[in-house]
């Protein structure tokens, strides 16, 4: 068995935070309410996706008089000091320290401290699992007057407040201790240099500040302290949960799925690298860190398979290549298993499943519409790309802007199909054994179905119609000429990657093999996989073209309306981003920059930068060409972080209140929205 355990690198006694070693803390600090300890401990983890832990203010409720006993009991039982104005050992910060995700790799100990400037700045280091809150603390020792609420959100946002809220906590990857406040604290740099002097000087060990926003960056450079940044804390971690869940299966260690012909729906795959698309499996582990958004996590997600990223996984998971395992992903580990072998594997058949109902297509609207004509109701015949961009087209400005388009409704796509007669040939192809069982016939059956429709001829009138709009309409400018099928951006079923853009067309008949390609892209493979594994009848598929003109970014990507990995956070935003064309964005074949943005604290936080140092630009002649970045990677600051994710909530919003998973682009000063998809949590 491979189970993830915290890993110890050997210190200094003087250094070493306890005989059985503390992991990362990971602290998002959150420092705010009026819940009583028990209270806040039921059921909370800390989240290793996003360096933080819970916050108590994020779940605010009094506590009951059951709560308040259960805390006298516990301060009874606890017994010691209540608070010390020094930590001269280890085994000090241990007796004060509170725990998250204990005996896991994400295991997290930390001590709360409160700050008094009107008492000579003295230090308090607080018994947390007692105090559990700050508040709670200030309260009882009278720092804090009564319950006014404002004088406690005074500590966290004037700059002559009393008092300082802040945590201390042992990180085992720099390692070493550290000191941080709440993302949302305003503070300022003559109050983190009194708080670096106090605590440095009341602390036996080293310890520096560590940045939970972009403010606190800004703030720990004009103070000349010394500090250590949430981004390259997570940059250090090991092992991060994408997708918690668990499946048996047999374990592949893959080096590129497109050299994998075989992979079938119950493998458990081990990658080097997030790929740009996957058929169906029944778990996912990567041994380099992605973004969340790349379409293989969202349909990873949309699957509700474990998906994980493990540091190093083909070195520690060889033993088991091509043996059967139990994967199981929690939010703080992972574990393999050694599994058996069922009697009957399902060699690329699906377990069984009920069928998916698509919505049904209007076939009766066969002309060409513009995307300003277009509202969510006229799904029905040009899909929910398409409609819900012509929805927000007219709703968005001045925030932000829709590039103009038009769609080829489901109509002309069944008529042209019809025409091939390509029902009945994959109808014939199902029937057949070796297509059931086999994926590399699938595979290459439905290679050469694409291959005809492609090589058809559709009616000229059409073609002649599709050409003329593009001109008029668009004054013949560069297009994206893009799917949108009945049977992708549903509330069930994203269908993140799974059919064919074809970008920056530039020219007539490029146009038409582009539409063609759209069509055809039907039965891409990983498609026709995916439907098949979600009970998607094959029959029931439309497709619609939207060609929409090219957006020149200067910087793209995805954004989702809430916390991606704690769906009650849903004042949070978070946003991936790369420099040029959004294609590499979702591809995730490298990291890209991930912040969040909270709509409530007003906090920047940088997960990850981004790691290209290539970008894609519109060729003139067509497609697509990559160069490279001659300036800085960096590609968001914080006013355009808080603006997208005011159009994001804007945008959910005007489609209903559900939360979205978006595609965006900068195009000089102005926001570009490219997608709007329901966002598909399989586990939900």
């Amino acid at each position: 068995m491979v189970a993830f355990r915290p890993l110890f690198r050997p210190m200094p006694a003087s250094r070493s935070p306890a005989a059985t070693p503390f992991a990362p803390s990971r602290l998002r600090l959150s420092l705010l309410a009026g819940a009583c300890l028990l209270a806040l401990a039921a059921g909370q983890q800390a989240h290793a996706q996003t360096a933080r832990k819970p916050s108590p203010y994020e779940n605010l409720r009094p506590p009951t008089p059951e709560e308040i006993e259960a805390r006298k009991a516990e301060d009874a039982r606890r017994g010691g000091p209540a608070f010390l104005a020094k930590i001269q050992t280890q085994a000090e910060f241990q007796q004060l320290a509170r725990v998250y995700n204990a005996g896991t790799p994400l295991e997290m100990p930390h001590v709360l401290f409160v700050i008094d400037r009107q008492r000579g700045n003295r230090i308090y280091y607080l018994d947390t699992p007692r105090y559990g809150l700050h508040e709670t603390f200030a309260r009882e020792r009278k720092l804090l007057p009564g319950k006014d609420k404002a004088a406690l959100i005074a500590q966290y946002k004037d700059p002559n407040r009393r008092l300082l809220f802040g945590t201390l906590s042992w990180q085992r990857d720099l390692p070493g201790y550290t000191y941080e406040f709440w993302e949302g604290d305003r503070l300022t740099p003559e109050l983190l240099k009194l708080a670096d002097g106090t605590v440095t000087q009341s602390f036996y060990a080293p310890i520096q500040f560590k940045t939970n926003s972009t403010l606190h960056e800004q703030t720990a450079k004009n103070a000349g302290v010394k500090s250590v940044t949430q981004e390259a804390l997570l940059r250090e971690q090991p092992f991060l949960p994408l997708n918690p869940g668990q499946a048996r299966g047999r374990l592949r260690i893959v080096t590129s799925v497109d050299n994998t012909p075989d992979l079938a729906r119950d493998d458990i795959v081990v990658l080097d690298e997030v790929p740009i698309w996957l058929p169906p499996v029944a778990g996912l582990i990567t041994q380099r860190p992605s973004t969340l958004l790349s379409h293989v996590n969202l349909l990873a997600k949309g699957w509700g398979v474990p998906n994980a990223y493990v540091r190093d996984a083909a070195k520690t998971l060889r033993q088991y290549d091509g043996q059967w395992v139990t994967l199981t992903v929690t939010g703080n580990d992972y574990q393999v298993q050694p599994a058996e072998r069922p009697a009957t594997p399902s060699s690329g058949t699906p377990p069984p499943k009920a069928q998916a109902l698509l919505p049904k297509p209007d076939l009766t609207v066969q002309a060409l519409k513009p995307l300003d004509a277009l509202a969510v109701r006229d799904s029905r015949h040009c899909g929910v790309k398409a409609a819900n961009l012509g929805a927000l087209k007219s709703a968005l400005p001045p925030a932000a802007s829709v590039p103009d388009g038009f769609c080829i409704p489901f109509a002309q796509y069944a008529a042209f199909m019809q025409q091939l007669g390509v029902a009945q040939r994959v109808a014939a192809l199902e029937q057949r054994a070796d297509f059931k069982t086999d994926a590399a016939v699938r595979r290459q059956e439905l290679a050469a179905l694409r291959q005809d429709i492609q090589q058809a001829h559709p009616d000229p009138a059409l073609v002649a119609s599709w050409q003329a709009r593009w001109q008029k309409q668009l004054q013949g400018r560069g297009v994206f000429v893009r799917s949108s099928s009945n049977s992708e951006d549903l509330p069930g079923f994203s269908g993140a990657g799974l059919y064919t853009t074809v970008p920056n067309v530039v020219q007539a008949d490029a146009l038409t093999q582009a539409v063609l390609t759209v069509w055809a892209s039907v039965y891409n493979f990983e498609a026709y996989e995916a439907r098949r594994a979600a009970g998607i009848g094959q029959d029931a598929v439309v497709m619609a073209v939207l060609v929409q003109r090219a957006a020149p970014s200067d910087s793209s990507g995805v954004m989702i309306t809430r916390d991606p990995f704690d769906a009650s956070r849903r004042y949070v935003t978070y946003i991936s981003a790369k420099r040029g064309l959004g294609i590499k964005v979702v591809e995730g074949k490298r990291q890209a920059e991930q912040v969040m943005y909270s709509s409530w604290s007003k906090a920047v936080q940088v997960l990850s930068k981004s790691a290209e140092d290539t970008q894609l630009v519109a060729d003139a002649a067509g497609g697509v060409r990559e160069v490279a970045l001659t300036d800085t990677r960096q590609v968001l600051n914080d006013a355009l972080v808080a603006r997208l994710a005011a159009v994001g909530r804007q945008i959910k919003q005007r489609l209903g209140g559900v939360d979205q998973d978006i595609e965006w682009a900068v195009v000089g000063d102005q926001l570009v929205i490219l997608q709007s998809r329901p966002y598909v949590d399989g586990r939900r």
